[in-house]
């Protein structure tokens, strides 16, 4: 897959096929860009679960906060990574590990790793990076 452009209808399937996300690197404070997207994808209709070892057991926009992917007890469609992107490999070796995998891997603006998304891709795994579905879901008008 070509990661330097999406085609707007594969972003499109993505979006609409999914129904919970798990939001890496959430963060409590209202300045974070994490913050601002958390409350735009719930105010969208997600199910949005807040994944921070450092916030594991709060509350972030009223969701319940856990330390890591495999704490969360149900299956997940994406993943949104709110991580550095030396880390991503990280977050999709999680991704891998977990029995019910998610479909969609989706890293922020400005995070990039494509061995990670290789790996991802290699599992069935769908990837996009260096977006924002914050961005994406009012440009193609979902």
């Amino acid at each position: 897959m070509d990661h330097d452009r999406y085609d707007d209808a594969y972003l499109t399937e993505i979006l609409q096929g999914t129904r919970t996300i798990a939001l890496v690197g959430a963060s409590p404070k209202p300045d974070r860009p994490s913050y601002g997207v958390m409350r735009f994808l719930l105010s969208s209709g997600y199910k949005v679960i807040p994944v921070n070892p450092g916030q594991a057991g709060k509350e972030i926009l009223g969701q319940n906060t856990v330390a890591q992917l495999a704490d969360i007890g149900e299956p997940i469609d994406m993943i949104d990574v709110f991580r550095a992107s030396e880390y991503l490999g990280e977050v999709v070796d999680d991704a891998l590990a977990l029995e019910t995998r998610p479909k969609v891997i989706w890293s922020q603006l400005g995070v990039r790793d494509d061995s990670a998304a290789a790996r991802a891709e290699a599992a069935g795994i769908k990837v996009v990076m260096n977006h924002c579905p914050a961005i994406e879901i009012p440009r193609l008008g979902l």
